[in-house]
């Protein structure tokens, strides 16, 4: 069988962390089938809708390693709904509807009232020929919805949640077009499955009662009907996600240094019984994604989280996957040295600048500036000019621990901490290293 998932977001605001997650989830259910992902921009809402948006999902889909099979665009599809309309409309699965907003609204409170489902009541389907005939002609435009069939529960296996099951007589006949003639989700995405070839639908458990609906829509143009599963969502400290949190977005991301690794690494197991890992190796990831392990639970997103996996990812990344965005002159080793002190490989200037100077120095007591004079002194240059320095001053002067050591990391750096001095001072060089404990002496 050939597994297609497909990733559907509307273009009206950049990608935040939960939809990410539900495209990085299909991207991995495809390439552990085998399979094709589809990305498809849902932009039939015209006025919302912004190409700056579907830049912005394609350079971050990008960005993150999460590649598309195909991409589609609703906007170009209009043709293939109208005909599924048609179809539909002339079957007697879809009819027209007059009442306005405010109309609804009254009939929701009434039936609230009297303890039953604010659902659509149909009242449009009683109406003659001559009724719909009459509100057309005051100018009334119609609002099409989709007829439900009340004869049969709706019934699936859940990919997340097992036995799932609807009764459409406690469902609203859905509204699938505007009076504008503008499309609303329902029908356009049942469609696009269907002419896609999506086999597995992953998507927010808020999506739950829309698959009820779709899954009638399938049966009804005598198309199969995919596999559905419905995660749970993904939370914030202020609850529920929004387009509107930028600083949950890829932009905000980048700019703060988290790597796309870290990014994957936290989601893919997020809101599942597996235990977040600092996980570069995609391979790995892919190996253990199963949709056995996610929970019913809302998945608590926590940005310290994320940094804590970032800085354990950076810890890990080999000098190659680093090279073209490291200080000009860094090599291998220098890379290797600052490393352990970073959290971003933004950070790593910061701490090249030990090796390049300038670097400010502390104000020494007399004793430690005879001491940084010895040092200068005793200064040489071999395979580990590190552990030669400290060895004869120890020897020759008795000092030992933080005494023995940190008035000639502050000569050397500057600073009270920092990378390995073992590693640090090959990088620096003799003359340089020699001239800062002079400096330090004086």
């Amino acid at each position: 069988m050939n597994h297609t998932t497909r990733f559907a977001p509307s273009p009206t605001g950049r990608l935040h962390v939960g939809n990410i997650r539900t495209a990085l989830h299909n991207w991995m259910l495809a390439q552990k089938a085998g399979g094709a992902f589809i990305l498809r921009i849902d932009d039939t809402d015209a006025e919302r809708s912004k190409e700056e948006y579907v830049d912005a999902i394609r350079a971050d889909l990008t960005w993150l390693g999460l590649e598309w099979t195909s991409e589609e665009r609703q906007s170009q599809r209009l043709n293939a709904y109208e005909a599924a309309f048609e179809r539909l409309r002339d079957a007697g699965r879809i009819y027209p509807a007059y009442e306005t907003q405010q109309e609804l609204e009254l009939k929701r409170k009434v039936q609230l009232g009297r303890g039953l489902p604010p659902i659509y009541d149909r009242a449009a389907l009683a109406l003659t020929d001559e009724e719909r005939a009459a509100k057309e002609a005051e100018g009334i435009a119609p609002h099409w919805r989709f007829k439900l069939d009340h004869d049969e529960a709706i019934e699936w296996t859940d990919g997340v949640r097992g036995k799932a099951k609807f009764d459409p007589a406690q469902l609203s006949d859905p509204v699938i077009r505007r009076a504008n003639g503008s499309w609303l989700y329902m029908l356009p995405s049942t469609v696009d499955d269907v002419d896609m070839g999506v086999t597995q639908v992953l998507r927010g458990e808020d999506h739950v009662s829309n698959t009820a609906v779709q899954i009638q829509m399938f049966t009804a143009m005598g198309a199969p009907v995919p596999d559905f599963a419905h995660e749970a969502l993904l939370v914030g400290k202020e609850g529920k996600l929004s387009k509107r949190l930028g600083s949950l977005g890829c932009d905000a991301f980048r700019e703060r240094g988290i790597e796309p690794e870290a990014i994957i690494a936290l989601l893919s197991r997020l809101g599942t019984s597996l235990p977040v890992e600092p996980i570069a190796d995609r391979a790995q990831l892919l190996e253990s994604f199963d949709l056995g392990t996610f929970g019913r639970a809302p998945a608590k997103f926590d940005d310290a989280e994320l940094e804590r996996v970032n800085t354990a990812i950076v810890h890990q990344m080999p000098y190659d996957a680093v090279k073209d965005r490291l200080p000009e002159g860094m090599d291998e080793a220098g890379w290797h040295a600052v490393q352990p002190n970073v959290s971003t490989v933004g950070e790593v200037a910061e701490w090249w600048r030990l090796v390049t100077g300038p670097i400010e120095l502390p104000e020494f007591s007399d004793e430690d500036r005879a001491y940084l004079k010895q040092a200068a002194d005793t200064l040489t240059w071999g395979d580990d000019p590190w552990g030669a320095l400290t060895s004869a001053l120890k020897e020759a002067t008795g000092r030992k621990g933080k005494a023995l050591f940190l008035p000639l990391r502050q000569a050397l750096t500057g600073m009270n901490h920092g990378p390995d001095m073992g590693e640090l001072l090959p990088l620096i060089g003799e003359e340089k290293a020699r001239a800062r404990l002079e400096r330090g002496a004086l």
